[in-house]
């Protein structure tokens, strides 16, 4: 359980600080008047009320609401409601004032003063939460400023006091029926799962305000660390793009400045290096013009900038198309039915919020396959106190094809999928749709691309399972908010406001890295090229001269291959646990010849395995120079590269610690009895644990999961 409100803070005019025409704001009070333990009252909310400043109006206007979100020293969200209503100003200081009102038009009499009843001073009640229930805070801050307004016969501290007493479940779809005490009755509905992200119907607006292409382009951006600025003269429209963006990022989270409405005094953050989400205001249209760096969405007028010095990446082909395809088939089913000669009845379109969840769905597919085969590339380098959990990004990138990928290679170096891997790359957590989508077998995803009918229908049970997630409870209990009277806010005479005395489980594997093409690699080595790998090295070892003089150049050039240098690695391998590694100075020659030629072509792409594998045998093959002194393979093989290269030695100690890891927990006679998830409450039952000979460390560390009390308390907290 948790507050539902933290704080609840007046804000008003001030006027001893309003000079040269710009006003201020100040807190005329705030409840409690101390901070709560952990959770300190965020500063600057007199800014954030009033985006645009603070300013004078000769004009009674419309109350309006909208949320601030703001982010404190430990990343933890504030939640900022904002209702903002006009009252009549009574407490000005003759003319200089009327320099402060927003939409001053020329004066007909000079300097003269203006009378009170023309001027209206701007008021918000701020409500600070750190849970995401906008609509809930609508209705409560509503339900205080009509309580005012009609002069309702409720008290105003009672509705404060219940607000800030109210405790509310975090998760798991329950519902919370409750009262502020003024003839209200409101229900707060808890997602089931409070890892995926709450968007009603954010994400299908901001695709109707922009379109497929320019949402893609932004997209693209946020995740390869661009900078993105929304603006537009709607501060709700502003919160609602900016969560809607973040949200298509999941399941990576966005770590860095996150500020859906920036105000006026703050625009300077728009020239900080670091990359950003930030939505301002139209009015601050000209200012933002002069950025270089910086990629601006106007979502009135549903076009985006890209400044010629960026240099935007896009997704890989095909995923590339295949999601504009997707999102085309969900945003516009008519396209496809729109040149036959007899259309079909029109079916129902689907609502924004479903047409939401749909949107979102094609974007989760995207990420699974994307990132299919990802936890085949994790490395656990550390069990015990804590687990240390390393991306072999390399091995990720070469397997599927994808080392020229200037998108994806941005991707796995930023910041969010640092986090996504410290987040999500323990075996034994809790999961989500995520975690289940990119299990699924590569050849279903082909078979759906393939047939749009199999498409569509995944898409709408991943739409299903995200709006069921939002509403879990289909009968939602009758809710009573009372509103203001029509045309309250124009009336003559109003009084100011009164001053107020996890179920953890085995994650699965998924099916092991695969080219994201579907087809081998580009290097193909035959049959045939192997074998003369193999007859070569023996008849070096056999002293067959003749032969391997005739065969070692073809060998040679076999070793340009990848699948050849692996083969000469267990050729040499299986000789030492003949006892061979002796050598006569030929025969040395020959085995150092060949070390050097398959080290010569070792690049990242084959994930420094066969410089790793070679060596600890360079310590092993040796010939005798004089009694009692020996040259090793070492000495001869030293001026490669790859010595040199800091990331060969990383990728090698951690490759020797997964094999320590398994001599270690395999040998443990406690190790032997398996151990499995329990039953989940939807899908099939968890495939059999694998052999001895096949777990991976990350099948002994989900093991350990499960009865390592260090384990236990991880997967309860993000690090």
């Amino acid at each position: 359980m948790a507050r539902l409100a933290d704080y609840l803070i007046i804000v008003g005019y001030d006027h001893e600080k309003a000079v040269s025409g710009e006003g201020c704001g100040r807190i005329i009070q705030r409840f409690p008047e101390v901070d709560w333990d952990g959770t300190a009252l965020p500063q600057g909310l007199e800014m954030f009320c009033q985006p645009t400043g603070w300013r004078l109006s000769r004009e009674r206007r419309q109350p309006t609401f909208f949320t601030v979100v703001l982010t404190d020293i430990d990343s933890n969200r504030h939640y900022c409601s904002c209702l903002t209503f006009f009252e009549a100003e009574v407490n000005l200081q003759g003319s200089r004032t009327t320099g402060a009102i927003a939409d001053e038009e020329e004066e007909e009499e000079g300097n003269g003063l203006i009378h009170p009843a023309e001027v209206f001073a701007p008021k918000s009640i701020i409500m600070v939460s750190r849970l995401d229930f906008p609509e809930i805070f609508r209705g409560c801050l509503g339900l205080i400023y009509t309580v005012y307004i009609d002069s309702l016969n409720f008290p105003l501290e009672t509705l404060v006091a219940n607000l800030l007493t109210c405790l509310v479940p975090l998760s798991g779809g329950s519902q919370k029926l409750f009262s502020l005490g003024a003839g209200d009755r409101q229900l707060i509905q808890t997602p089931l799962n409070d890892n995926l992200p709450v968007t009603r119907k954010s994400v299908a607006l901001l695709f109707q305000q922009l379109g497929i292409q320019n949402v893609l382009s932004l997209f693209c951006a946020v995740l390869t660390e661009h900078k993105v600025l929304f603006h537009s003269s709607s501060y709700q429209r502003l919160g609602e793009a900016s969560r809607a963006l973040e949200s298509l990022m999941f399941p990576l989270k966005y770590s860095y400045p996150y500020i859906p409405i920036l105000p006026s005094r703050l625009l300077e953050v728009l020239s900080s290096p670091t990359p950003f989400i930030i939505g301002v205001h139209s009015v601050f249209q000209d200012e933002i013009q002069e950025l270089l760096d910086v990629i601006i969405a106007d979502l009135d007028g549903g076009t985006i900038k890209i400044p010629e010095c960026i240099h935007l990446s896009h997704l890989p082909e095909p995923l590339l198309h295949q999601t504009q395809t997707a999102l085309s088939m969900v945003l516009h089913p008519d396209l496809e039915l729109a040149d036959n000669a007899f259309p079909p009845p029109r079916s129902a379109s689907s609502n924004l919020k479903q047409l939401d969840k749909e949107v979102r769905a094609v974007f989760l597919r995207l990420f699974a396959q994307l990132f299919q085969g990802y936890r085949s590339c994790l490395q656990l380098i550390r069990i015990h106190a804590e687990p240390v959990i390393h991306f072999h990004k390399t091995a990720f990138l070469g397997q599927r094809g994808l080392i020229e990928s200037d998108f994806l290679t941005k991707v796995l170096d930023g910041m969010a999928f640092a986090g996504f891997v410290s987040e999500r790359g323990p075996p034994y957590r809790a999961c989500d749709l995520f975690d289940e989508l990119v299990a699924f077998d590569v050849e279903r995803f082909k078979e759906e691309e393939e047939n749009p009918a199999k498409l569509q229908k995944h898409i709408r049970e991943i739409a299903e399972q995200l709006y069921k997630n939002e509403n879990p409870n289909p009968h939602m209990a009758f809710q009573k908010v009372p509103q203001p009277s029509e045309g309250s806010h124009l009336r003559t005479h109003v009084i100011p406001f009164p001053l107020l005395d996890e179920r953890k489980c085995v994650v699965p594997a998924g099916p092991p890295v695969v080219s994201i093409q579907g087809r081998p690699g580009t290097v193909f080595n035959s049959a045939r090229r192997l074998e003369v790998v193999r007859s070569c090295i023996s008849f070096i070892f056999d002293n067959k001269t003749l032969e391997t003089e005739k065969t070692l150049p073809a060998a040679l050039r076999a070793l340009k291959g990848r699948a050849a240098r692996q083969c000469l690695v267990q050729e040499l391998q299986l000789h030492v646990k003949q006892n061979r590694a002796i050598l006569d100075h030929q025969q040395f020659d020959h085995i150092v010849r060949m070390m050097n030629c398959a080290l010569q072509d070792c690049s990242s792409s084959e994930e420094y395995t066969v410089a790793a594998a070679l060596l600890p045998l360079t310590t092993v093959f040796c010939r005798k120079l004089a009694p009692g002194v020996n040259q090793f393979a070492y000495t001869c093989v030293q001026d490669h590269p790859i010595w040199a290269n800091q990331q060969f030695w990383e990728a090698t100690f951690y490759s020797e610690v997964q094999t320590q890891i398994r001599a270690l927990y395999l040998s443990t006679p406690e190790d032997k009895p398996q151990i499995t998830a329990g039953p989940k409450e939807r899908g099939p039952s968890p495939p059999a644990p694998p052999s001895d000979s096949e777990r991976t460390a990350m099948d002994l560390g989900r093991s350990s999961c499960g009865r390592g009390p260090a384990w236990a308390r991880s997967g309860s907290r993000s690090w």
